[in-house]
């Protein structure tokens, strides 16, 4: 299977799934390699990564929510020089590609981060983190910064400007549109006492983004690739997504709680899942089997016919 993410071109991004982590889910690498097979994956998107260092937010980072949490980290990550010394070689043996999640503050720092970024082979494309604050002016600069770069370049919209900014954004010279950053909110944090302002993740925010997802699947053109992000919990959620006219999706927060829930989004629309055999019980098989998960039974199953039943893609 072959999926072109990204607009027609010289550089287009092509994944063999369209299924992939979204930003800050994974870390910079292979970090949850003993957890998840990276194969099944369509890319790797790293966490946010900035020009210089970020420090980690002070105070309560996560409240728990009645159908989430919310989140507020700071984005901390070492600086983009650094990310690319200690993760490079590690991209490089990565069986996808990697996309690095950049944000930058201004055209400037967009511009200098580019320079940084065409150097490095290992980096399949850039996936630009559009801040919430931004106008759309601004916004626009750091796109046409960015959109400098030989690198396909997606942009992941704010989710309050969304239906707003993605015309002009991909008039501007990205190569495809994620919808969207989670949303922002205040909760108050049961131990302190005190208001924290973080992003919400959980199912709740699926409907939202989903709708946005088929509005401006008719509304923009159709060579303008759309990623679908957001609430994403099930193979059945993700092929939501990609029915209301996403060509892929990412996954956040559900590949926290259950790792291999990834995997099985991944091979549930990659064509991956094993077949059952009329005859396997009930233990020797489960909905998102694949075949390297069927031979490992097999491997451990003492006469082997248990296993036998189970291999198919």
């Amino acid at each position: 299977m072959a999926i072109e993410i990204t607009r027609p071109g010289k550089y287009s991004l092509i994944v063999s799934t369209p299924v992939m982590p979204a930003a800050g889910t994974l870390g910079f690498a292979d970090s949850y390699k003993a957890m998840i097979d990276y194969e099944k994956l369509g890319a790797l998107v790293t966490n946010p990564v900035t020009l210089d260092a970020w420090n980690p937010a002070a105070g309560t980072r996560m409240i728990p929510l009645d159908a989430g949490i919310l989140l507020h980290t700071g984005l901390p990550n070492p600086g983009l020089s650094k990310v690319i010394r200690r993760y490079r070689k590690t991209w490089a043996n990565m069986p996808i590609p990697v996309i690095l999640h950049l944000v930058g503050a201004t055209a400037q720092h967009i511009e200098r981060a580019s320079g940084l970024i065409d150097e490095v082979d290992e980096i399949a494309a850039v996936e630009l983190g559009l801040s919430d604050d931004l106008d759309e002016a601004d916004a626009l600069a750091l796109v046409r910064a960015a959109a400098k770069m030989e690198k396909p370049l997606l942009a992941r919209l704010p989710f309050y400007e969304c239906c707003q900014f993605a015309l002009p954004i991909a008039e501007a010279g990205a190569d495809a549109l994620v919808l969207t950053a989670a949303p922002r909110g205040t909760a108050r944090d049961r131990h302190s006492g005190r208001l924290v302002s973080g992003r919400i993740y959980g199912p709740l925010i699926k409907p939202m983004i989903l709708r946005m997802v088929g509005r401006l699947r008719r509304e923009i053109p159709e060579e303008i690739p759309i990623i679908g992000s957001g609430g994403i919990h099930s193979p059945a959620d993700a092929r939501d997504y990609i029915e209301a006219g996403a060509v892929a999706v990412q996954v956040d927060t559900a590949t926290w709680a259950q790792p291999k829930m990834l995997e099985r989004i991944a091979r549930d629309l990659g064509g991956w899942i094993a077949t059952r055999h009329k005859d396997a019980l009930l233990d020797e098989w489960n909905p998102d089997m694949g075949h390297t998960e069927a031979l490992q039974r097999r491997a451990r199953t003492p006469s082997g016919d248990a296993g036998a039943n189970q291999g198919g893609r």
